[in-house]
């Protein structure tokens, strides 16, 4: 039998594109639309009303999300394909400059100085511009950025997030929304807390907990606003 056995892993890094832009998106849409809600309620506001601002916080909130996104990680992009440029660029006109950096970075790693210059040799042969991407500029398919997949992301799951709270508002009794949709959402953002954690692998209390920590935090705020401009005015 050989030796050899076929090695396979599964490492949960290769979610950070879509799984951050998610958790961001989902999060950002129960607290600001319940917060949104607890506010708006606290200022003795008609279920109509309430529902009213609850439904533009979300269409307002998606889109700004899915604008945000787009525009922060194609400036992302931006600066990895100028990076790319200017290597390409260097490795046309020099090389043996090049070749000689590469393997310098991998002598730098703990390789000795023949070996990290074969390296250096076999890999600039093969694909010079992608093993400097790589390993000089910590460019890799794993982090690359792709704007289009963060705004679909981040506004379909504020989308769905925000809608949670607000079928709250429909659900609880009219002198018992801000109780209700606060309770309701402090639930699911430590759901959310423990999905996020689960699929990127971290532990599950300490996400939870801290999604909900900042969750009452911005919820209780508002609260405290709507009921002094309630009273005011």
């Amino acid at each position: 039998m050989s030796r050899l056995r076929r090695h396979t892993e599964h490492h949960l890094v290769s979610r950070i594109g879509w799984l951050r832009a998610a958790v961001l998106g989902a999060n950002d849409g129960i607290v600001s639309t319940a917060s949104l809600i607890v506010g708006v309620a606290a200022a003795s506001a008609q279920r109509a009303d309430i529902l009213i601002a609850g439904a533009a916080g979300l269409v307002a909130g998606a889109m700004s999300m899915a604008a945000g996104e787009y525009v922060s990680v194609s400036s992302q992009s931006d600066t990895e394909q100028a990076d790319l440029a200017r290597e390409r660029g260097e490795l046309a006109a020099s090389p043996g400059a090049e070749q000689a950096e590469l393997a310098a970075i991998y002598e730098a790693r703990g390789l000795d100085a023949e070996t990290a210059d074969k390296v250096a040799t076999q890999l600039m042969a093969h694909d010079a511009l992608g093993a400097h991407a790589r390993d000089e500029l910590g460019i890799s398919e794993i982090t690359t950025a792709r704007p289009i997949q963060a705004a679909f992301t981040s506004a379909a799951t504020f989308t769905t997030g925000a809608a949670m709270p607000l079928a709250m508002v429909l659900l609880a009794p009219s002198s018992w929304i801000v109780p209700f949709v606060s309770v309701a959402s402090l639930l699911f953002l430590g759901l959310l807390g423990a999905i996020g954690a689960r699929a990127g692998g971290a532990g599950v209390w300490r996400a939870t907990l801290r999604v909900t920590f900042w969750g009452a935090l911005a919820m209780a705020l508002t609260a405290g606003i709507g009921r002094v401009v309630g009273t005011a005015v």
